[in-house]
């Protein structure tokens, strides 16, 4: 930040707060005390606090104020996003360090690893979906956001450190990348795919699988069809507290089209309800899996002509909702033919919350040699 405008921006900070200060007292002064009111039980402060904030809600105001100062002096918003150019926004996961990187994408690559073994020895075929990030697939509206050094080759360097490890992983930023030119595959105010960019994603995911092994089961023809389109303010949005003050600063929302895949309809005296051992696919992974808006597991049952258990989840990264599901009785009972699981490139380097599990289970996880024989299935 130049001088000059340092000092502009403290002018302006200190203009706010005699406008706000100003701007209060007009709660102090409008305030009538109730006819009966107590003072040692705080009744009397309980009801010039709720006129107050009701007069001045000084929060949001404030809240709003520099939420548009921040985004109109230094194209920025709230910690969580980085503000690109033509209103595209981007979390600021893709680009950010991180503490103890290196070792934290080489454990995380353990666990991967681990999880191969583990599901190799009940005869499981892992398909990793690596997803690229959003910044990879649209540098060119980042503007002056820069990767840093972990994030640069990150995707490649995963990719082939999945291969390497005889891990089936297609090459999903090419497969985006070309497509492309058949429409936007990643929303510009969030940090997902399109239904365009999941449906291309499970396509080529389908082609890997046929590739590598033959699924059980006949195939089933699952439909998808498009239900109209809405504008949608994507999740990265909630970092730009401008609303309701300054809700025209807002980019403008993105243009989501649904789409809904429906099951084929039962033959004559067959039973509508697909046991679990007739389900040969399980996708594990995050919430570009888990939210129905994308229709990721729909598109993944059109292409894949299978039915699926969906064990992704919401907030939690990949690597937990995997940890899960190998110690889940669907696995340990009616263990699916093939686990697909979707784990975004730019979790590889991040740390995870694993303390709800066995230390014991996640060390032997992570040995190169297995000894598979302390997974304990019923301890979370």
């Amino acid at each position: 930040m130049t001088r000059p405008l340092r000092k502009l921006y403290v002018a302006l900070f200190l203009g706010v707060l005699l406008l706000l200060f100003v701007w209060s007292m007009r709660g102090v002064l409008s305030y009538d005390a109730p006819k009966q009111f107590t003072v040692l039980d705080g009744g009397l402060a309980k009801t010039f606090e709720s006129h107050y904030d009701k007069q001045f809600p000084v929060k949001n105001i404030g809240t709003n104020v520099w939420a548009a100062l921040d985004y109109l002096l230094f194209n920025e918003g709230r910690p969580g996003v980085l503000i690109g150019e033509g209103e595209w926004l981007y979390s600021n996961e893709e680009f950010d360090a991180v503490a103890d990187g290196q070792q934290q994408l080489n454990d995380n690559m353990a666990l991967i690893k681990g999880v191969r073994d583990e599901l190799a020895e009940r005869d499981v075929l892992l398909v990793l979906a690596i997803v690229p990030s959003k910044s990879r697939l649209y540098p060119e509206f980042v503007g002056d956001n820069r990767l840093s050094s972990i994030r640069e080759n990150l995707y490649q360097r995963f990719l082939d450190e999945a291969r390497n490890a005889g891990i089936a992983a297609p090459d999903l930023l090419t497969t985006l990348q070309a497509g492309k030119s058949n429409g936007q595959v990643f929303l510009r105010t969030d940090t997902h795919w399109t239904p365009l960019g999941a449906d291309l994603v499970a396509r080529q995911l389908s082609e890997t699988v046929n590739r590598a092994t033959t699924l059980d089961g006949e195939p089933q023809v699952f439909v998808t069809e498009a239900e109209g389109s809405a504008p949608y303010m994507g999740d990265l949005t909630r970092f730009l507290p401008l609303d309701p003050l300054f809700a025209d600063l807002m980019p403008a929302p993105d243009q989501l089209q649904k789409h809904v895949t429906r099951a084929p309809e039962p033959a004559a005296g067959a039973d509508a309800l697909f046991s679990d051992s007739e389900i040969p696919v399980a996708l594990v992974g995050t919430s570009y899996s888990a939210n129905p808006k994308w229709n990721f597991d729909g598109a993944l049952r059109q292409h894949l002509q299978r039915d699926l258990s969906n064990h992704a989840e919401d907030g939690l990264g990949p690597i937990i909702p995997m940890l899960k599901f190998l110690q889940s009785d669907e696995l340990k009972n009616t263990p699916p033919q093939l686990v697909i699981w979707e784990f975004p490139e730019r979790y590889l380097p991040m740390a995870n919350d694993l303390s709800a599990f066995d230390t014991q289970w996640l060390s032997a996880l992570k040995q190169p040699d297995g000894n598979r024989h302390l997974i304990a299935s019923d301890r979370l």
